[in-house]
């Protein structure tokens, strides 16, 4: 059985290239790939660029100027007009269908803006509203779907239909005036659409807005439209910004270090330290204000402004042993791909959600046979690995100002380049940050204890209905064995028979509740990642 090699890009493991569909270990979170050499351009929109520098940080680290005021600027295409990025232009992704109940709405946050979802069954489509009730600004994401399928706010019993249109004030007199229908009693309501099994909102409510999606759509991905593709997903809070979880999304250099232990990545060929890092060779070609095309080892990248960086695995053929073979007399095997997804989402500042998915086309059993919150426990204890050690970065990229990141960091690896295409980008077409709209005073919020920063349990299993079942499924079993060890020494006690047979189960049950209650509390609340240890 020939071994699969694992390398990531990502802070989150998923296969990057492929060999053969036998598996080593039932592993699910560390499949193994062999990296794939990159030539071509990934089409997402039909369009590629004829043109193109290629983008470079700098000589390598043994020629850099101990002299040099900074890290050389990258040298790329840029196309430019004095475009400006309108972060109020964009379709933003809210969360993953499959996340979302429709028996209920559902608080968000995007841009700093507070959203409800809720499921219009009249309709038959999710619906985005501004989370606030037009009588006394309550929350209608503490409310409820009434009979009749509305909104229903809960502090006064005031309902909405899907356009958002008030239909009923409980107070108001049947023989008066029909202030429902005043415009002041409508909730304001957002452009929405269901697209790659995600529902996102265009953040602007005029009028003018209301048939955007026929005239701009979210971006398109082929894979998540492929029914041969596994498309599960997942989805978390992060206690760091929407700019550094983008750049370590794109930095695969950082991976055998701050995972060490729970990610393999390819062995280099020299080892120059326990955790095998290496160089990693990654160039972007073309950089405007819709974001930027790359390349690397394995395949091809792209960001899409704002929230999506997606790379895509070549196709591959599998040749069996490498023996030539007659013409003609062997069909050529099915291409076996996959692709990295992640959708980074701006919440408010010192604050994103990321939504992950891994499409691919080959193996696509394991995510038939293996229960989704399992993924997830590996996928979470990746992005804790790494958590605190950006959510302190964020702090000094804010004490030395956004603007100033290139002139603070030494980036003189090629490593770098996306986090420095992004950078620029941000910079070039963003503002150089989110724009919040005078939202916020620009402060981050103070850090949290580490068990706080580090929580899982609001940070994502109650936004995942596989964990939160499988959460209070396992409270459960541990309740259960905890009354069995008691009901068995009940039993030996009374009985008098098989005694140490009942006190020996007795002590599994109880023993096993204990382990059980560890194993929650860590994969499903607080998960330390020691690093001077690993």
């Amino acid at each position: 059985m020939e071994l699969l090699r694992t390398y990531s890009v990502s802070t989150i493991l998923v296969p990057t290239s492929i060999s053969k569909t036998q598996f080593t270990k039932p592993n699910f979170l560390n499949f193994q790939f062999n990296p794939i050499p990159s030539s071509c351009l990934l089409r997402i929109h039909g369009k590629t660029s004829s043109k193109s520098k290629i983008f470079t940080i700098s000589p390598s680290p043994s020629s850099v100027s101990t002299d040099s005021i900074g890290p050389p600027e990258p040298e790329v295409e840029v196309e430019t007009k004095g475009e400006k990025f309108d972060w109020y232009a964009q379709w933003y992704p809210l969360m993953p269908v499959c996340d979302l109940d429709k028996r209920v709405p559902h608080a968000k946050k995007v841009l700093g803006l507070d959203v409800v979802v809720w499921w219009d069954r009249n309709e038959s489509e999710w619906k985005v509203f501004d989370d606030t009730c037009p009588h006394r600004l309550a929350p209608l994401s503490e409310g409820r779907i009434d009979q009749w399928g509305r909104l229903q706010c809960v502090y006064h019993g005031w309902c909405f239909n899907g356009s958002g249109d008030c239909k009923l004030i409980p107070q108001a007199p049947p023989d008066g005036p029909p202030v429902h229908t005043f415009k002041k009693a409508c909730v304001a309501a957002y452009p929405s659409t269901l697209h790659h099994d995600i529902v996102w909102f265009w953040p602007n409510t005029d009028p003018q807005y209301k048939d955007i999606i026929l005239k701009k759509q979210p971006p398109f991905i082929p894979e998540l439209e492929d029914p041969s593709y596994t498309r599960t997903m997942g989805n978390r809070d992060i206690a760091y910004g929407y700019d550094v979880l983008v750049e370590n999304l794109m930095d695969p250099a950082h991976v055998p270090y701050a995972h060490y232990g729970i990610m393999r990545t390819q062995t280099p060929k020299v080892k120059v330290d326990r955790e095998g890092g290496r160089p990693v060779v990654l160039s972007v070609k073309k950089l405007d204000i819709n974001g930027f095309d790359g390349d690397q080892e394995w395949g091809i990248s792209k960001f899409i402004a704002p929230c999506i960086f997606y790379a895509y695995t070549k196709p591959l053929e599998n040749q069996g042993n490498g023996a030539a073979s007659s013409a003609g007399t062997r069909k050529p095997s099915a291409q076996r791909k996959m692709a990295l997804i992640f959708i980074c989402i701006p919440v408010s500042p010192g604050n994103s959600r990321l939504i992950w998915v891994f499409p691919r086309n080959f193996g696509v059993w394991i995510d038939k046979v293996v229960p989704r919150w399992i993924f997830h426990v590996g996928q979470n204890l990746i992005l804790d690995s790494d958590l605190y050690l950006l959510h302190v970065e964020e702090r000094k990229i804010m004490e030395i100002g956004a603007s100033n990141w290139q002139k603070a960091c030494f980036v003189p690896a090629k490593s770098d380049a996306f986090v420095v295409g992004f950078r620029k980008w941000l910079n070039k077409y963003a503002g150089g940050q989110v724009d919040w709209r005078g939202n916020y005073s620009g402060t981050l919020p103070p850090t949290p204890p580490r068990e706080q920063l580090l929580d899982r349990y609001w940070s994502h299993v109650v936004n995942c209905p596989s964990c939160n079942s499988a959460y209070k499924g396992l409270n459960a079993l541990e309740v259960i064995l905890q009354f069995a060890s008691l009901a068995f020494i009940g039993i030996a006690g009374a009985t008098k028979h098989n005694v140490y047979t009942m006190v020996a189960v007795a002590v599994v049950c109880f023993v096993g509740s204990k382990w059980l209650h560890q194993f929650i509390y860590k994969n499903f609340h607080y998960h330390d990642y020691d690093h001077a240890f690993r």
